[in-house]
């Protein structure tokens, strides 16, 4: 009797121990393939970056070409502004006609008012860089135009302005219909309404002094 109760007794001891053990590493993490259930177990894979934020392709893919078609006008159409302002300030300083320096009075103040007003914004928002200077090109006309005057200076001043505004008319009205950002469209096409007003201007001081509008700002030849 003794030992029937004994074996039941070790039995029990048995079986209360092996569900302790099975207990045991069932609450241990990792201890059996899949965990205990309901508990939360590493994810497999890393959660996928919330929509809000690019992705480095999509980074990678904001500049288009017709945004990097932008940036290279509002630079170039900066760097023109002051190259005007230069030439201007030059014409003030050597010319002798009042006509002459009129203009070049509106020139100045015009495309300052271009480049601090419209373009200088412009330019913070689409990432542009400030231009260093006047390209190689512009620096030779204004090496060109100090080393005359009088007359001369006139009309190589003059027929600098009918060329450099007929390119740049072009330029802002390709511009006004092709640009990809909003206020870089009103820009460009309130600056194409400037610039006509200056080549009108142009061509009425060209005639003044004899020069050809219709061929490229070359003086007239006398017969």
């Amino acid at each position: 009797m003794k030992l029937r109760t004994l074996s039941a007794k070790l039995a029990l001891c048995s079986a209360a121990a092996f569900l302790a053990g099975a207990t045991l590493l069932a609450q241990t993490p990792g201890g059996a393939p899949g965990g205990a259930p309901g508990q939360a177990q590493p994810p497999a894979t890393q959660p996928s970056q919330p929509s809000s934020m690019p992705s480095a392709q999509d980074a990678g893919s904001a500049s288009t070409p017709q945004s990097l078609g932008d940036q290279a006008f509002v630079s170039k159409a900066m760097e023109g502004n002051d190259t005007e302002i230069q030439l201007a300030q030059l014409a003030q300083q050597k010319s002798q006609s009042a006509d002459v320096k009129q203009y070049a009075q509106k020139m100045a103040a015009d495309h300052t008012q271009m480049n601090d007003k419209w373009f200088t914004p412009v330019a913070k928002q689409l990432g542009v860089s400030q231009p260093k200077g006047p390209s190689k090109k512009e620096k030779k006309e204004i090496a060109k135009l100090q080393g005359l005057s009088g007359d001369e200076f006139d009309k190589e001043y003059i027929g600098t302005m009918l060329k450099d505004h007929q390119q740049d008319l072009k330029d802002f009205k390709q511009e006004s219909e092709s640009a990809q950002d909003p206020t870089l469209k009103q820009v460009a096409t309130q600056g194409a309404s400037v610039i006509t007003q200056h080549l009108q201007l142009a061509e009425q001081v060209a005639k003044n002094h004899h020069i050809d509008v219709g061929n490229n700002g070359k003086e007239v030849s006398e017969k």
